[in-house]
């Protein structure tokens, strides 16, 4: 007997994220070979994420769109979700590992009584078991685990960790699902201010660029900025560049900040606190810059360059600039 698995999807600001993608993929590993893959998008105007993600999706594509669902409230999206739930009966439901992933799955969990796992980086089919890989210990080490029993299985996928899905054959049905805004919500989100905002997701970006104490202040940041553009990445930053007002909390990476793993990821003044390393050392290459050749990100990174940051990152700019512009 066949059984339906669903992804739960986002937009950020009108835009498909990248992980939803990653969980399209990271379902139909799950769902191996003769069972349904859905996915579920919710907001308001999302119209033209809905055609993007069609071009995607294996199964069918449900849309809740509505004008009390354009910003995320953990009552209103799951309650919008119930329904659909109820109607699928899935055998799983899989999220990014985002800031709306880590909200909403839990709380799903405990509605529905299902299993859950947090921040998942590998899955592998072994027999007739499916095992997930999450880190332990900020990124030390590793456990594998498994459901078991019949409840519904919820998992979130860590961003750059799972292939994106390749396109479908041809495009999902898009199915418009009906929400009806709950007059009991305790709560009811208007407007998202947003203190800091890139041209990319920190936590999908592909190349991260950070800054420690060692950028010495705000303006030092600008070098680094001018490398995350000509690399098409985003910029990051140390606890300890946050604490000294050098940038805003919302680019801290780290164990109090946000987990990435891009493919590159430079870190230029940063000492390598293992309360930074929690958060990206699990990067595909890691480079170094620093004036201190005994600091400890050198311990972690495939590439080091002691030196200047303010010498060395310029160049490395005008560099990528000439080999772009060639």
């Amino acid at each position: 007997m066949s059984q339906s698995y669903l992804v739960v999807a986002e937009a950020r600001e009108g835009k498909l994220r990248q992980v939803s993608l990653e969980a399209l993929q990271a379902a139909s590993v799950i769902a191996g070979d003769g069972n349904d893959v859905s996915a579920a998008l919710i907001g308001s105007g999302i119209g033209s994420v809905a055609e993007e993600l069609a071009r995607y999706v294996p199964g069918k594509l449900y849309v809740i769109d509505h004008t009390e669902l354009a910003n995320y409230n953990a009552e209103a999206y799951s309650a919008a979700l119930s329904g659909l739930i109820a109607d699928l009966h899935p055998a799983g439901i899989v999220f990014g590992h985002t800031a709306i992933g880590r909200d909403l799955a839990p709380l799903l969990a405990a509605q529905l009584g299902a299993g859950q796992l947090s921040d998942v980086t590998a899955i592998e089919c072994a027999d007739a078991d499916v095992l997930y890989t999450r880190p332990l210990y900020a990124g030390k080490a590793f456990e594998q685990k498994r459901f078991t029993g019949e409840a519904t299985q919820i998992v979130t996928i860590r961003p750059n960790n799972v292939t994106a899905i390749e396109p479908a054959a041809a495009p999902a049905d898009i199915i418009a699902v009906s929400y009806s805004p709950a007059p009991s919500l305790r709560s009811i989100v208007r407007d998202v201010v947003r203190k800091a905002a890139g041209k990319v997701d920190l936590a999908e970006a592909k190349v991260v660029v950070s800054g420690g104490r060692g950028v010495k202040s705000a303006e030092g940041f600008k070098p680094l900025e001018e490398l995350a553009e000509a690399l098409g990445g985003a910029v990051g930053a140390s606890r300890g560049a946050c604490d000294a007002g050098y940038c805003d909390y919302a680019l801290q990476i780290g164990q109090t900040g946000k987990v990435v793993t891009p493919e590159l990821y430079i870190a230029c003044g940063i000492s390598g606190a293992i309360q930074h390393l929690a958060g990206m050392s699990q990067s595909r290459v890691i480079i170094a810059i620093n004036k201190d050749p005994d600091a400890p990100i050198f311990k972690v990174a495939d590439f080091g360059i002691v030196g200047d940051l303010f010498e060395i990152v310029p160049l490395l700019t005008e560099e990528l600039k000439k080999a772009q512009a060639s």
